[in-house]
């Protein structure tokens, strides 16, 4: 619990994931053949095999908000770096990588419910005019929520749990390995929120056999919530669908046989919108057999990302195994 922590708190929005990086190859050095990072930024972990070509992809970029005008009174104006929800991001506090933070907030007299847009928004640092808040920011700096790691019993809560839960699975996936079959790429992926760019430039290099995703979804087990058959605690998700990805039926029963064997409980995901790595890697090349596990999660995209750390462990048993599967 301790790791993911870390790995929630270290700042690293799209495009500026250089202290996630650090802190990912610090903890998977020890256990891999080769780490190297690629032109995109991408951190790529080999554990060498003879048999199939194995990429496992998470990615490690988080959303942000990027300042791109600096009013006359010291109020930053701003472009959202993925999906930022602006009632999600309305009063929320921010924090930009030299330690300043800010408050979001909203034009006054704007009637909320006609006209709630992101371009009407602003982040107050508590500067006084232009001059004094070029001092502390810079056109082009990029802030991310603030949002603490808390728990109570198996239940996690933090910002950027979307998606340093995927990396922490497959760092456990890479310390639990002792022998491997398969040739295997763990891939520590960039700008995923920016449309799986980062993935797609990986893939096309290691050209694997077999893809594999580990990313956050959604949960139908809130109220009032859209119908959706995934509920947090019962189990990580083998995809499916989503909007990038018919995952290939290979793949899916090689995981759930793996997870069969290990014993753990798998959800079967559809999500109608949104997408993961798996659907950058899975037309790579002259295509690639891709599936995905996902792990339940609540209020994604906001400050307070929810999940259950029994489906984590789930999908480092489910993965742990299914990367020495034969294909």
């Amino acid at each position: 619990m301790e790791l993911l922590n870390k790995l929630t708190q270290t700042y690293s929005p799209s495009g500026s994931e250089e202290q996630i990086r650090a802190l990912i190859e610090s903890e998977v050095a020890p256990y891999a053949d080769e780490v190297y990072t690629d032109n995109l930024g991408n951190l790529i972990v080999r554990k060498r095999g003879n048999g199939n070509k194995i990429m496992l992809s998470a990615h490690m970029d988080e959303i942000g908000l990027l300042v791109n005008y600096i009013e006359d009174n010291g109020f930053l104006r701003f472009s959202p770096v993925g999906g930022i929800m602006p009632y999600c991001a309305l009063y929320q506090s921010v924090v930009f990588q030299n330690g300043i933070k800010g408050t979001v907030a909203y034009e006054e007299k704007i009637d909320l419910k006609k006209e709630f847009d992101i371009t009407k928004m602003y982040i107050d640092i508590g500067a006084s005019n232009a001059e004094e808040a070029e001092n502390m920011i810079s056109l082009g700096d990029c802030a991310v929520f603030c949002g603490e790691f808390s728990h109570h019993g198996d239940i996690l809560t933090s910002k950027a749990m979307d998606n340093r839960a995927g990396v922490y699975v497959l760092i456990r996936v890479l310390r639990a390995l002792k022998e491997v079959k398969n040739d295997l790429y763990f891939v520590f992926s960039s700008q995923e929120e920016l449309g799986l760019r980062g993935a797609k430039a990986a893939a096309n290099a290691i050209s694997p056999h077999i893809g594999l995703a580990v990313d956050v979804t959604d949960t139908g087990d809130t109220p009032n919530c859209n119908r959706m058959a995934v509920k947090l605690g019962k189990g990580a998700c083998i995809k499916l669908m989503d909007n990038s990805i018919i995952t290939h039926k290979i793949v899916n029963d090689a995981l759930k046989a793996s997870a069969d064997r290990v014993g753990a409980p798998v959800q079967y995901e559809v999500l109608s919108l949104g997408g993961t790595d798996a659907g950058a890697i899975h037309t790579s090349g002259t295509g690639v057999m891709t599936g995905a596990v996902s792990i339940p999660t609540r209020y994604i995209h906001t400050p307070r990302e929810t999940v259950n750390m029994n489906d984590i462990i789930g999908a480092v048993d489910i993965i742990t195994d299914f990367v020495n599967s034969d294909f």
